[in-house]
């Protein structure tokens, strides 16, 4: 045996030595914190049990003799909305020194695209397809929010939405249930980091589990009426995605389904999310959740609400009181097995154990505030502001502008507005932090372009005092730039839209300038698609911006002049108006598909059955040529997995970013299939006249759907493939498994 060959060995041995070290370390590390679980659960009266399922909503009390008490007796075992480090400090404090166990609080807040440092509302990240990009961030907000005492987030979102007229779309990724689960396994990344005990990590949340975004007619907190297939293939593919990357916990949503309300149903909580997936973290009910099944109809009050909670799953409930004030006498009247509330605690234990809060329950007061707003972060944002803007149209190459452009005019209720910038659920953000999009224009042009700024109009009123003002201003301006769209308050949660249309006056007011004839460029910014039908027809170019964030006006500015090349892509459909919605690309086909030529198929009468816009889509100031699918095999055998590969060239002469995404369709199958479903992408860099080849590798878990027995299984068959730029492009193949 040589040198060599000996070395190899050594080193074989060691990494497997190494590696099994790991595996055993982390079973060590398990196995303790169970044990330490047991010795405390042996300690705890059924009413300190009971404590550490209760969430106090401190938004709704004040520091108070009855508070300090309510901790000290052991009676809570988390806080909401604490966000003050000497208050954090002082009720943990009680928890750990003066109750009777010590057993530390955990504290939660909504930090769902930022804490202090905003990023783009969670819809426009989703438009960056870029996953590196979406942890990045998540650790940033992760960081600060720790260091400010917030030990807990509920994020991400990641209900699937197709209906735009839902507040909420703003706050997940849109439409597709393979994008959003790679977003939900790089979010729980990014907040809880490799090691949830570290002191700049965060306990990650999956919310609203399940089928919240399937809510009928686009209202907040209604019912969802979706199959069990539709549900498991759809809405809780991410759910499924995010237990894998070992998220914490998990939250149960407002709706219900089927009649039977989330907090309160055992199938979706017990039977699939622990049994099925094995998710060992705990549920947290939604902001009184539990109390609301009596709303339902189906409890009678609240010791009935709280029986059934807990019966199906719910380990601890958010502010109200169901738990607190009943769950003793259901126990002591034999209705909940106390070894139901054992296991609730364990899982509430295990967490806060993991999280390292025993070690570590403090915050040091004097370090708060010290890891926001940091340069490296507010790069970051930056990058994602630009990453994440849809270029929608862009005639004659209207865009990019020069920097040394003689005069611009800037006119809409967007250009100079910090507070809207933000975004609903905008964590700690201030206003103040905002770069508006006039500013970030002032930052960008050279000194000799004159800028001429009028708002013209507000965003909701129907005042046209300003209309004259912004035509004089546009008239002795070589180009105009229009910022509209919504207010920050327009989306988000409980704030749910009939019209999708611009609100306001605003479209009269880009009407009345387009008139002038002078260049127009509208800026839209946004928390869900709208229906711009008119604007898209008749404007020559149209940067969708979301809500971006504190970054918003100097991202975009880095797009408008050319400094970055936009690279977004929609990760939701935009319809043409309000009466498609629901709309979304991977539909499944009707017996009679819409054909031109048959008016006795699925389509209108009075519009395309078409969208405005498609899932996928987006522009760039350059432009990319596919050529050369291959597909090897092209038959295979059940469970082999299929390469498919595809060119692509830059033919433009700019150096630009491109998303090269990957659909399927299952032809022939025990149950209808999509029409097409996303199954990869790649975003590439290509410089001028470089060429590409993508390789994406088809596996049989990726073809996996429940089939007409509700097995998650693949089916031989015929399948179609496409390989291009969006949901409705692209170069077209086939292979079969047998």
């Amino acid at each position: 045996m040589n040198i060599i060959t000996k070395s190899v060995i050594i080193f074989i041995m060691l990494f497997v030595n190494q590696t099994s070290f790991g595996i055993k370390s982390a079973e060590t590390a398990a196995f303790a914190i169970e044990k330490r679980i047991d010795k405390l659960l042996a300690q705890m009266t059924l009413a300190e049990k009971i404590g550490q399922m209760y969430q106090f909503s401190y938004a709704k009390a004040d520091m108070s003799a009855e508070l300090a008490e309510l901790v000290r007796s052991g009676k809570v075992g988390a806080f909401l909305a604490v966000t003050d480090v000497k208050l954090r400090n002082k009720l943990q404090k009680i928890a750990v020194k003066e109750s009777r166990l010590g057993i530390p609080l955990i504290f939660g807040l909504d930090v769902i695209h930022g804490y202090r440092t905003i990023f783009p509302i969670p819809l426009g990240q989703s438009a960056t397809w870029d996953l590196r990009l979406a942890e990045k961030a998540a650790a940033i907000a992760a960081k600060e929010a720790r260091s400010e005492g917030i030990d807990w987030t509920f994020a991400p979102m990641i209900d699937i939405a197709r209906d735009p007229r839902w507040g909420r779309i703003a706050e997940g990724f849109g439409e597709d249930p393979y994008l959003c689960s790679l977003m939900a396994q790089a979010k729980v990344r990014g907040f809880q980091g490799k090691n949830l005990s570290a002191t700049d990590t965060i306990v990650a949340c999956l919310k609203h589990y399940v089928a919240y975004g399937a809510a009928e007619a686009g209202r907040d907190y209604n019912s969802a009426e979706v199959s069990e297939r539709t549900l498991r293939d759809i809405y809780m593919a991410p759910f499924r995605a995010g237990v894998k990357a070992a998220a914490a916990t998990v939250m149960s949503s407002f709706n219900d389904i089927g009649g039977v309300p989330a907090s309160g149903n055992r199938f979706i909580l017990t039977d699939v999310l622990r049994g099925e997936w094995g998710f060992d973290g705990f549920v947290v009910s939604d902001y009184e959740s539990i109390k609301e099944m009596i709303n339902y109809g189906i409890a009678a009050d609240e010791a009935q609400a709280g029986e059934k909670a807990i019966l199906a799953g719910v380990d601890m409930e958010m502010a109200s009181r169901c738990f607190l004030n009943n769950l003793a006498r259901l126990v002591k009247d034999r209705q909940v097995p106390e070894k139901v509330i054992d296991e609730a605690v364990r899982r509430i234990l295990r967490v806060k154990l993991r999280a390292g809060l025993f070690e570590h329950p403090y915050v040091d007061p004097n370090l708060a505030g010290s890891e926001t707003l940091q340069n490296d972060s507010l790069q970051i944002a930056r990058e994602m502001v630009r990453k994440s803007l849809v270029l929608l149209k862009n005639d004659g190459g209207l865009l990019p502008l020069r920097k040394d452009i003689p005069s611009i005019a800037v006119i809409g209720p967007l250009a100079d507005n910090q507070r809207d910038l933000l975004g609903a659920w905008c964590g700690r953000g201030k206003a103040e932090d905002v770069v508006t999009l006039l500013k970030g224009i002032k930052n960008k042009v050279s000194s000799t372009c004159r800028i001429h700024y009028i708002k013209g109009c507000d965003i909701k009123d129907n005042s046209l005092g300003q209309f004259d003002a912004a035509l004089n201003i546009a008239d002795k301006s070589d180009v105009v730039i229009m910022a509209v769209g919504e207010s920050a308050d327009m989306s988000g949660e409980a704030h749910c839209r009939t019209s999708l249309d611009l609100p306001g006056v605003q479209r009269q007011l880009i009407k009345a300038i387009h008139k002038t004839g002078k260049p127009v460029i509208v800026v839209l910014f946004t928390g869900r698609p709208l229906t711009i039908s008119w604007l898209y027809e008749n404007i020559g170019a149209v940067l969708l911006a979301w809500h971006p964030g504190i970054q918003g006006g100097n991202g975009i500015a880095d797009v408008l002049f050319g400094d970055y090349n936009p690279s977004g892509k929609l990760a939701v459909t935009f319809p043409r108006n309000v009466g498609q919605v629901p709309l979304y690309y991977n539909h499944k086909n009707s017996g009679r598909p819409p054909a031109a030529s048959d008016p006795f198929t699925s389509k209108y009468i009075d519009c395309p059955w078409t969208p405005l816009l498609p899932f996928g889509y987006g522009l760039s100031y350059t432009a990319f040529e596919y050529s050369n699918l291959e597909i090897k095999p092209d038959k295979v055998r059940l469970g082999q997995p299929v390469s498919i590969s595809v060119e692509v060239e830059n033919k433009g002469t700019k150096a630009g970013e491109e998303v090269v995404q990957l659909y399927i369709r299952d032809l022939v199958a025990s149950v209808a299939r999509p029409v097409k479903e996303l199954k990869g992408f790649e975003k590439i860099r290509l410089a001028a006249g470089q060429k590409r080849k993508v390789s994406f590798t088809l596996t049989a878990e990726q073809l996996k759907f429940y089939d007409i027995d509700m097995k998650f299984t693949v089916e031989p068959g015929v399948f179609k493939v496409w390989a291009g730029p969006s949901s409705i492009q692209g170069l077209e193949g086939t292979f079969e498994i047998f």
